[in-house]
């Protein structure tokens, strides 16, 4: 049951670089002019899929004494990754001492701190020693920056400046903590999108990003529930995908419209699905370990499934392979379209962050803050490194332009810190 209580640090997005799928569309893209492909601009990064763009030699893995560019201390506490976009990181934080909620923004070269808006005053909703009161990752448009907190009984989507200034709030909906909230904002052209599944019932919507102007909204089933909205391009068309609450369902981005649901995932989910382009995947861990891989072509096929417990890190999919690490540290590669299992074998203990794929290697790291790089393959699990900085890590690490960008607490006997740092060569 200790298992059960791990999840939701992972705001949630993601895509794939295979040659069988389908990228963000041209359309999508010119969205955001101001992005580029040196940013990591929302959850699972500029691809919706947890790869990172290969524009310079990333050190995987890295000297702990040689390769840390910078490292600065971050106040209060989260388990949000960092968001990139331009010359500037942001973070969500949580002061735990009076529930205030904020967004953090730093110099990427320097990590020096630019400036810290705090978006709710008081009101953190706080359940779990691995929770926070600030698991959501910041998403950007390269013109705003948009955050989730569940805050005083009610889960409220933020738009503010890039200069930390509010420029609107909308309610979600009403929230019963269960375990925390951790899902992240996805944008999709001009909406952005949020969700909040809890035991009385929960909704998914859609606002404008420019004016915070309701577009669409859902009702969601009453369950606890933890992955963040996500739009991937399956069986050649746009389609918004949620995974847990005992169903996969898939919406219109535009409109909201149920395009197709099957009982193809369990209760409570945390991980962001993948796509090869054919099939979504879902993967949870309560009350029951399993994974499926669903046609996304409105069939309601489910073309495999398993009882393998990736309740909270999420998965990567390359070259028609699919790789994961199960929450108690173990790796493991399924052939994505059969599920036929290809090799599985330990790196090390509990994992609650998400995988990073960079050109051919994978990066998975533990809760212990222990890093672990091994390779793309299917013919085995093939180690290439280990490395470890800090004390304890939740927040998933991000990859952009050469550098690798972790949120790790630090202990001084029972005084906790975090602090953010860049490595780099």
């Amino acid at each position: 049951m200790l298992a059960h209580y791990r999840f939701l640090f992972l705001g949630l997005i993601s895509f794939t670089l295979c040659l069988s799928v389908v990228t963000p569309t041209q359309a999508q893209w010119s969205s955001y002019p101001k992005l580029t492909d040196k940013d990591w601009p929302w959850w699972r990064g500029p691809n919706l899929d947890g790869s990172a763009n290969l524009t310079k030699e990333v050190p995987l893995p890295w000297d702990s004494e040689k390769d840390v560019k910078w490292m600065i201390e971050v106040p209060g506490r989260g388990h949000g990754s960092p968001t990139i976009a331009g010359d500037s990181i942001y973070l969500a934080t949580c002061d735990e001492s009076n529930g205030s909620q904020s967004v953090l923004a730093f110099d990427r070269q320097t990590g020096q701190r630019k400036w810290a808006a705090v978006v709710h005053e008081k009101g953190a909703m706080l359940k779990n020693a691995k929770s926070s009161g600030a698991s959501s990752s910041v998403a950007t448009d390269g013109e705003r920056l948009y955050i989730n907190f569940a805050t005083d009984g009610k889960v409220i989507l933020s738009a503010l400046s890039l200069e930390g200034r509010i420029l609107w709030q909308e309610p979600v909906c009403d929230y019963q903590i269960h375990q925390g909230y951790g899902a992240s904002p996805a944008l999709y052209e001009n909406l952005v999108y949020s969700v909040a599944d809890t035991k009385g019932g929960g909704a998914i919507v859609a606002f404008e990003r420019t004016t915070g102007k309701l577009v669409w909204k859902q009702p969601r089933p009453s369950n606890p529930n933890y992955p963040s909205p996500i739009v991937l391009t399956v069986a050649g068309k746009p389609q918004l995908i949620l995974t847990g609450c005992d169903k996969t369902i898939s919406y219109h981005p535009k409109t909201g419209e149920v395009l197709w649901e099957v009982a193809g995932a369990t209760t409570e989910c945390v991980t962001t699905t993948v796509t090869d382009g054919l099939h979504v995947y879902s993967s949870g861990g309560y009350p029951k370990n399993h994974m499926s891989a669903i046609r996304g072509d409105g069939s309601q096929t489910i073309a495999w499934e398993n009882d393998e417990r990736v309740y909270v890190p999420s998965m990567v999919i390359k070259d028609g392979y699919l790789y994961a690490v199960l929450d108690a540290g173990i790796a493991a590669c399924w052939e994505a379209d059969t599920g036929k299992q290809m090799w599985k074998g330990r790196l090390g203990s509990d994992i609650s962050a998400s995988l990073i794929l960079v050109g051919n290697k994978i990066y998975a790291i533990n809760e212990k803050s222990e890093g672990f790089v091994f390779e793309a393959t299917p013919k085995e699990l093939k180690l290439l490194g280990k490395c470890s900085i800090g004390d304890e890590m939740f927040a998933s690490p991000i990859i952009a332009d050469g550098c690798i960008y972790l949120r790790v607490a630090f202990y001084d006997g029972p005084n906790r810190s975090e602090r953010l740092i860049c490595i780099g060569r």
